[in-house]
């Protein structure tokens, strides 16, 4: 028995601080490890699960409190394959950027969980979080405003290999930079100059060329191309397709031009006010479409020719946007959609195949929002 007032050292659980630090050092190593190994084509590198961002609402200028909360992303689930392109489209407001935003830890979420190569990334810290930072880079919406104009273009691009020495040798980092401004089309003499000096297709190669320093896994595009003229937008598109499969990238494509995104995707997610409505490969959605969201949107674009465009379906919605402050309950489309019922406002409807297409061979077979999703050829409808 213990002597009173003698310290008893086997109830001591206090744990050694070397052993600790030892413990997170082995943690991390093992977890930079596992985001450097490589991932087949055809199989998922970024899986996303019910990913959750809702932005604070207080009141007070002193004693501030919470009155609620802007639901930007709210509970998101999907995966991206290596080698793929998935595009995101969606109304300005319904979230994509801030998804964007999440995935390159931009933005803490709230809740959810991003697998990158099997690793949470929002619960890695120091070395294993910079290399995940290395593996994901982004191509950003405005080249105007998203390059330094005090900057050279060589000071530009070479900066990322000041975070990321292991990538280019201080040495050889001129060469780099000059190799990357080739890659993109661009005059490898170009380096000394400043983006004032570019028109808006360079800055955005520029843009492009900053993106691939790192060698990284995983590009995502904000709106690369909404910015630029339409003649341009197709020299940036074909550029970023040449990319793709010379560096067997994977993109996150976010954009509004359905048009574009059909043309580089390989499968397409549809968000409306946080949610995901649709999900499914560009001939599911776009010939295929079930949720009535997707149909409307689709209804939408425009058919340069005129004996189509006479006998087609054009669905106009009814009633704004509801902020995502005060969401609807239940379906967030429910307020502006023709088919909603008591259910609609009761029941959040779950992406997944609707019942009536699960085990049948057909496009309509694919992730659906909606209690009453129904197939309706609306791109091609005469």
């Amino acid at each position: 028995m213990a002597e009173l007032g003698k310290k008893d050292e086997s109830m001591d659980a206090t744990p050694n601080v070397t052993e600790v630090e030892t413990v997170d050092a082995v943690t991390e190593e093992a977890a930079v490890a596992a985001l450097d190994a490589p991932v087949e084509r055809g199989e998922p590198i970024l899986q996303v699960r019910n990913l959750v961002k809702h932005f604070p609402l207080t009141q007070g200028v002193l004693f501030k409190r919470q009155v609620g909360a802007v639901k930007a992303v709210d509970g998101i689930s999907f995966d991206l394959y290596q080698g793929e392109t998935l595009g995101i489209v969606g109304e300005s407001g319904c979230g994509k950027s801030t998804v964007a935003k999440l995935l390159m830890m931009l933005e803490k979420a709230t809740a959810g969980e991003i697998f990158y190569k099997g690793q949470d990334i929002t619960k890695l810290s120091g070395r294993a979080l910079k290399a995940v930072r290395r593996n994901i880079q982004m191509v950003f919406q405005d080249p105007y405003t998203s390059l330094n104009p005090r900057m050279t273009v060589g000071d530009i691009i070479g900066e990322t290999f000041e975070i990321h020495p292991e990538v280019a040798p201080k040495g050889d980092r001129r060469r780099k930079v000059q190799d990357l401004l080739d890659v993109v089309g661009l005059n490898p003499e170009y380096i000394n100059r400043y983006p004032h000096q570019f028109s808006g297709g360079q800055r955005q190669r520029i843009g492009i060329a900053r993106g691939l320093a790192l060698n990284p896994e995983i590009i995502i595009c904000d709106e690369p191309v909404s910015a630029l003229d339409v003649s341009v937008q197709a020299q940036v598109i074909n550029l970023m397709e040449k990319l793709q499969n010379e560096f067997n990238l994977s993109y996150l494509f976010i954009a509004h031009d359905l048009s574009i995104v059909r043309h580089i995707s390989d499968r397409v997610g549809v968000m409306y006010l946080g949610k995901m409505a649709e999900i499914g490969t560009d001939t599911e959605i776009y010939d295929h479409p079930t949720h009535p969201y997707t149909q409307a949107l689709l209804s939408a674009v425009p058919v340069p020719d005129p004996e189509s465009r006479e006998g087609r379906e054009r669905i106009i919605l009814t009633g704004d946007v509801p902020s995502p402050a005060n969401p609807p309950s239940g379906c967030r489309f429910r307020t502006r959609c023709w088919k909603a019922e008591d259910k609609c406002a009761q029941e959040v409807p779950l992406l997944a195949v609707p019942e009536r297409f699960k085990g049948e061979d057909t496009p309509a077979a694919h992730e659906s929002a909606c209690h009453f999703a129904e197939e309706k050829d609306v791109v091609n409808a005469a």
